[in-house]
């Protein structure tokens, strides 16, 4: 199999002066997509330019999905024009997603198409369905993050079918794994600060236990930020996400060593290594933000 590559091919519909100036996008889904180009790779029927085609289409979805999720949740962005930094985010995010349509059809891949604006509907719908129970009302932190472990699939998991059968049980299974480790350690970097947290694990985790007066203080954006560290601290919400963060990589190593195709285990092994640096490298442009 060729290296992966997913991430370079991106760059050209994703890297602009404008949007880098004025706005910050969210990760690139780099575990979950290097994931899935090796599991088309070992599939029949899935060439391998085929696979590097329907990878990098679907990372550009939910980096277009993504983006437009990120709406709001930042009020001090680079450049500190609020209004400006939405507008990129709406257009960046409708840009991302547009491509899979072009990209998709210059190929011929019209059935692919119809796949992915499936799955895309449904995510649509899952979204609304969380947003639908976050409204209002306290809604349990492990909940949260199940749904958004779910939600993080979705457009991966439409693939199935193209896996080879007796590939899909361990595909699953890792697919879970990775887009765990890819959620939360979206959280620990979006728990960084009151204002990117609303609506998140730590907020969550945080309204579970917190007294009326600092909900009320978080709820309307009035909490400093020393504060909502000793609030985090009390609530665990740091130490929670890393004991999955390490519970789901324990998770990734045993599914690994029970896989008796080497050269599969290696390229997965790789991704793995892949995926822990990628991790680190974000955590600490977090922790220097």
């Amino acid at each position: 199999m060729k290296p992966y590559r997913i991430p370079q091919l991106a760059k050209p519909y994703t890297d602009y002066d404008m949007i880098q100036r004025h706005t910050e996008l969210p990760p690139f889904s780099d575990g979950r997509g290097h994931l899935l180009y090796i599991f088309l790779g070992c599939s029949r029927g899935t060439g391998f330019q085929q696979g590097e085609l329907f990878t990098l289409v679907t990372s550009l979805v939910q980096l277009g999905l993504d983006t437009h999720e990120s709406i709001d949740r930042y009020q001090d962005e680079p450049g500190g024009d609020v209004m400006r930094t939405r507008q990129l985010k709406v257009l960046a995010g409708d840009y991302f997603s547009s491509w899979f349509y072009h990209l998709l059809a210059r190929q011929g891949q019209i059935e692919m198409v119809g796949m992915l604006s499936a799955a895309i509907a449904d995510f649509n719908v899952m979204k609304a369905n969380l947003y639908g129970q976050m409204s209002g009302r306290l809604v349990p932190a492990e909940q949260y993050l199940k749904h958004t472990v779910q939600l993080n699939m979705r457009l991966f998991l439409s693939f199935t079918p193209m896996i080879e059968e007796s590939l899909r049980d361990i595909w699953e299974k890792l697919l879970v794994e990775f887009s765990q480790c890819e959620t939360v350690a979206q959280e620990l970097r979006r728990g960084a600060a009151p204002a990117s947290a609303l609506g998140g694990y730590a907020y969550w985790r945080v309204m579970e236990s917190a007294t009326e007066e600092e909900r009320q203080q978080l709820q309307g954006q009035t909490l400093d930020i020393k504060d909502w560290k000793k609030l985090k601290l009390r609530c665990k919400c740091d130490a929670q996400l890393t004991d999955k963060l390490h519970g789901s990589l324990e998770s990734i190593q045993g599914l690994l060593q029970g896989i008796r195709d080497e050269e599969l285990a290696g390229q997965l092994r790789a991704a793995l290594d892949r995926l822990l640096l990628q991790m680190k490298i974000s955590g600490q442009a977090a922790v220097e933000g």
